[in-house]
């Protein structure tokens, strides 16, 4: 969970094309995060709450809106983080609170002019969805420059990273940076926009077996959880509490959710989106395996009780203050998958 500059650095340098959660200081999966992650998170929470955008010049975009724009801008460019430019005014629907975005991206080398390697979405037609338009999970201030754009808008955002130890670019034969850039350009559009869903809608699920733990909602959809004397066993339980009617998830997903987790052994709470209040979005690929066999073949919109074996959580291992060989208890609402 970084902010927009810390998240963009962190994909950049692993040439990860998911500018629009990296930059609009989205909230990501607390889920098997690091103590470093948290740490970066409440580091870079304040700096995220004060960022201030500026208007930058020098880049231009052409091409049909909501298609792959050709960027040019004169080498080298001088670029500051938090700065951006509007590159291509969008044609589609408006851009409206609580609206997810899906944007693509190319990732330039602000010194040589030259894209950063594997950081085209274009090609590959993998777009980001994570970010919502809601300022409990975005910046102000991009939620500001967002709202009120249209689909098809492409914007460009600057990043310094020089006073870093990261290494300069360097440059192939083929026109792609191939190391990491230290001063950079990420130019976004998007290319659509739906209404995210904030808690599992559905049909309640009423063959739900009597010994399982009990889970109550509060007005705003909050899980608690009551054991009800719950002796769990050493195989995965995946029980669906409400049925959604979207798209099927994939194993292979990106999925946004809210969720609670317990540890079953005491009944204690250990993490909540909840409590956040913004849901996370992780890959179902970078997650423990009882999350990821749990919730592929599930529906957006369903929320699903998860108790989950130690040998497919963390083990042995302790983690983040959850005990080594614990079985954990989930509640998860799946708000969107892709």
């Amino acid at each position: 969970m970084r902010d927009f500059q810390s998240n963009i650095r962190q994909r950049a340098r692993r040439a990860i094309a998911l500018a629009c959660t990296v930059a609009l200081g989205l909230s990501l999966s607390a889920c098997g995060s690091s103590d470093s992650d948290s740490t970066d998170k409440s580091s870079s929470s304040s700096s995220a709450s004060s960022t201030k955008l500026t208007a930058m010049t020098g880049i231009s975009a052409e091409g049909e809106l909501g298609k792959e724009p050709k960027i040019s801008f004169k080498t080298p460019l001088d670029v500051k983080n938090y700065s951006y430019q509007i590159l291509q005014k969008g044609n589609g629907d408006t851009i409206e609170d609580g609206d997810r975005l899906c944007v693509q991206q190319i990732a330039y080398d602000a010194q040589t002019g030259k894209q950063l390697d594997n950081a085209n979405t274009w090609t590959t037609n993998s777009p980001e969805c994570s970010m919502v338009m809601n300022t409990s999970a975005i910046n102000q201030e991009y939620y500001d420059l967002f709202k009120g754009k249209k689909v098809n808008t492409t914007i460009a955002f600057g990043f310094d990273d020089s006073s870093s130890s990261s290494p300069t670019a360097s440059s192939s034969s083929d026109g792609v940076t191939t190391a990491t850039a230290t001063k950079y350009i990420i130019a976004l559009t998007v290319v659509s926009k739906s209404k995210s869903l904030t808690r599992a809608t559905g049909d309640k699920v009423t063959d739900i077996p009597a010994d399982l733990p009990k889970v109550t909602l509060d007005k705003n959809g909050k899980p608690s959880l009551d054991m009800n004397n719950y002796k769990p066993g050493d195989q995965l339980v995946v029980q669906t509490l409400i049925k959604g009617t979207g798209q099927e998830v994939k194993d292979t997903d990106t999925v946004s959710a809210h969720y609670t987790g317990w540890v079953a052994s005491t009944g204690k709470q250990f993490d909540s989106s909840w409590d956040r209040g913004a849901a996370s979005d992780f890959s179902l690929d970078q997650v423990i395996k009882g999350w990821k066999q749990g919730l592929a073949g599930q529906t957006v919109g369903s929320q699903v009780l998860l108790i989950i074996p130690p040998d497919l959580a963390y083990g042995s291992t302790e983690q983040n203050g959850i005990p080594a060989n614990s079985t954990l208890v989930f509640v998860v609402d799946i708000l969107a998958a892709y």
